[in-house]
């Protein structure tokens, strides 16, 4: 597909009262609607008049609660909205195939075909706990068990051929029993008979998403995700992440086009650059920045607390550092921050504050023209498709990226003016999978 004709896709990652760490603070935003329905159905409501292509809830299975369940709230959304997709995050160590075939089946029905699925494996030993386990499954093993999940997950959608409930009143034929087919799956971690107990997804399968950058992250992806969503901070590194996992696709049949990459991006918007700089300043005052050091000694298995705040990071400390290796949580998110430290000669505070606005993603502050033109840079150079909006205030980020850099994006032509199809693949460009079960009746 040439650059003329491709389109920028937007997702926009819904989190209470902003990505900023410290947006809770801030005069703007109200953190005491973060578990009020009409909040987010606010905030819903404005990202599909601005025609973006879905919504997207992350979840996780411990800490305190910051967060409405995913299923929950995105039903209740289905029912208020038209046209955006609904993306959950659901991880694949912690919950069973069937579960959460039936699961996301159910929303994409309740929506019309607008349901996407973010596959995770989940990370730290905490999540383990609450689920009686002694400690979480390592690294690549959560990415195993996850390739062979989607595949259970996959096969149960298509475990209904599309006209198997033909409710046929006058011969008293409710569902066609040879169109229903048991997958019979038996793997090296799953054993599961299926059938499904309800029809196939109305866009055949919910759209398959990807959030991880490792390489096991990459390569579930290029074997199984339509959009992968990644912490990509400069257009370099965005060109190298974007060329490197299409360039993954090939081996399982698969084109560039049918993945979609979308990095995050955390906009602070606002009519002139000094205004956008105000706001910025605002939300870092309000940061935290000994809680912050604290954090990433734990994180990082040294104490960094001793050293002076506004000094600079002194990178031998990180010498003694857990090596990537070992890490089994987000390895990706490790790896970039260690980036920053070592690359950019920064200031405790000044990482802090990096940290804090966008947790590694790409960061802007300025006016809507020039993050549309920092858009078109990423689009056109091929270091992404679209991006995953992360606006760092809730609602006034949503609302001034809608309002200003959405109708900048289709004045140049990069952005649509109404939506394509009635299902998020439609929206997307994603083709619709193929029923593998279904019986192509013999030519006479």
């Amino acid at each position: 597909m040439g650059t003329s004709e491709r389109k920028v896709h937007l997702n926009v990652f819904l989190r209470g009262a902003g990505h900023h760490a410290a947006a809770w603070r801030h005069p703007e935003t109200t953190p005491e609607r973060g578990f009020q329905f009409d909040y987010y159905k606010q905030l819903a409501l404005t990202a599909e008049r601005g025609l973006l292509d879905s919504v997207f809830m992350a979840d996780g299975y411990v800490g305190t609660g910051r967060r409405l369940e995913p299923f929950t709230l995105l039903s209740a959304l289905a029912a208020v909205t038209e046209h955006i997709g609904l993306i959950g995050t659901v991880g694949t160590t912690y919950n069973e195939p069937y579960h959460v075939a039936r699961k996301f089946s159910s929303l994409d029905h309740i929506s019309g075909g607008r349901a996407g699925w973010n596959i995770v494996t989940g990370h730290t030993d905490e999540t383990a706990f609450n689920f009686g386990r002694e400690s979480h499954l390592e690294h690549s093993k959560r990415y195993e068990y996850a390739t062979e999940f989607v595949e259970v997950t996959k096969r149960l959608w298509d475990s209904w051929e599309e006209d198997a409930f033909i409710a046929d009143k006058q011969s008293g034929v409710q569902i066609d029993a040879a169109k229903l087919h048991d997958i019979h799956f038996e793997g090296s971690v799953y054993k599961v008979r299926g059938h499904l107990n309800i029809p196939r997804p109305p866009q055949g399968y919910p759209v398959l998403v990807q959030a991880g950058s490792s390489d096991n992250g990459r390569e579930l992806a290029a074997a199984t995700a339509e959009v992968i969503f990644t912490a990509q901070p400069t257009l370099a590194e965005g060109q190298s992440f974007y060329a490197d996992v299409k360039a993954r696709l090939a081996k399982y049949g698969r084109t560039a086009d049918e993945l979609i990459v979308l990095p995050g991006l955390c906009p602070i918007v606002a009519d002139t650059a000094a205004e956008a700089q105000d706001l910025e300043d605002q939300l870092n005052a309000y940061t935290e920045a000994e809680a912050a050091v604290e954090r990433l000694s734990e994180r990082f298995g040294v104490d960094l607390t001793g050293y002076p705040v506004d000094g600079p990071i002194p990178v031998h400390a990180f010498e003694e550092a857990k090596g990537i290796e070992t890490v089994n949580g987000s390895k990706s998110r490790h790896q970039l921050i260690l980036d920053l430290i070592r690359n950019e000669g920064l200031t405790f505070r000044q990482l802090i504050n990096r940290l804090a606005g966008g947790r590694g993603h790409l960061t802007f502050t300025g006016t809507a023209i020039q993050l549309a033109d920092v858009i078109e840079q990423w689009f056109r150079s091929r270091a992404s498709d679209g991006f995953n909006v992360m606006p760092q205030l809730y609602p006034s980020g949503l609302e001034r990226f809608v309002d200003k850099v959405v109708p900048e994006l289709q004045n140049r032509g990069l952005f649509r003016t109404e939506y394509e199809g009635a299902t998020l693949r439609e929206n997307l460009g994603l083709k619709r999978p193929e029923n593998r079960y279904r019986v192509i009746p013999a030519a006479r």
